[in-house]
């Protein structure tokens, strides 16, 4: 009568039989001969990590990368495994696969996407993948919305998060494809900083508009005439002291002025 316990299904060829070892590693205390039987065992699972790594191809990570993390699945899984949790196949599959997914969850993505904007795209991934099989072409949001159980916008955050899992290169071409082409970063606007001075020109005039007489008049000369503080003074028959005063208080008054309305209108 076999051993209650040992019987268990094979499904796979890369599912070594290794009950026994597991419950010898289960009573041999820290050292050398316990590290020696866990890699054993690593390398006897090693295949089927390897396996489970390359439903993942084809997804935006380099193979070697998924067999690596499919091994620290591996032996994750070796480590916390119990008899008492069933068959070995059944606790380490779950657990490698969480790795793979925790992988491109957190080192793959080009742009930060939330988890749940995560999931939304994994569903409506599978779903265009499904209905594309049963009838060539882009199914429509509504035919995904349908075949994923989720209303429309949620269709449209998940096709928007598939276009964020990898990012484009400013260096790639913008056209064409014979290596001549310009850049794509050579096709994007710069910042244009005659922007900035028509927002603050159209920002203190209000201010502007407001001041008495002279003031203005003492702005003009400084600032578009560009007289020095001497040359007011001498033309308004005041003080250069006076002139330098006026100048920082006019300033002062606009600069705090265009402040407020920039704040009570934000």
């Amino acid at each position: 009568m076999p051993t209650p316990g040992r019987t268990r299904t094979r499904n796979h060829d890369d599912a070594p039989d290794t009950v026994e070892a597991f419950a010898r590693l289960a009573t041999l205390e820290p050292g050398p001969a316990h590290d020696a039987l866990r890699d054993d065992l690593v390398a006897q699972w090693l295949p089927m990590a390897r396996r489970l790594a390359g439903r993942y191809r084809n997804r935006g990570a380099e193979l070697e990368d998924l067999h690596q993390v499919a091994a620290m699945g591996l032996v994750k899984a070796v480590d916390r495994y119990e008899a008492a949790r069933g068959a070995f196949e059944a606790y380490a599959i779950p657990t490698i696969d969480g790795e793979l997914k925790r992988h491109f969850r957190d080192h793959l993505w080009a742009v930060h996407v939330p988890r749940r904007v995560q999931q939304l795209r994994n569903k409506v991934r599978v779903a265009r993948r499904d209905l594309q099989d049963v009838r060539p072409g882009e199914p429509t949001i509504a035919d995904l919305a349908a075949r994923c159980g989720l209303d429309e916008q949620d269709v449209r955050e998940g096709l928007e998060a598939l276009e964020s899992y990898r990012s484009l290169s400013l260096d790639v071409e913008s056209r064409g494809g014979d290596g001549d082409g310009p850049a794509l970063a050579d096709t994007l606007g710069a910042p244009e900083r005659g922007f900035d001075t028509v927002v603050d020109r159209e920002s203190v005039k209000p201010a502007l508009r407001a001041l008495p007489e002279r003031e203005c008049r003492i702005l003009h000369m400084r600032f578009f005439q560009d007289m020095t503080q001497h040359q007011i003074a001498a033309e308004l028959g005041i003080s250069q002291m006076h002139v330098s005063r006026l100048l920082s208080s006019t300033c002062s008054r606009i600069r705090n002025q265009a402040l407020a309305e920039y704040r009570h209108a934000a």
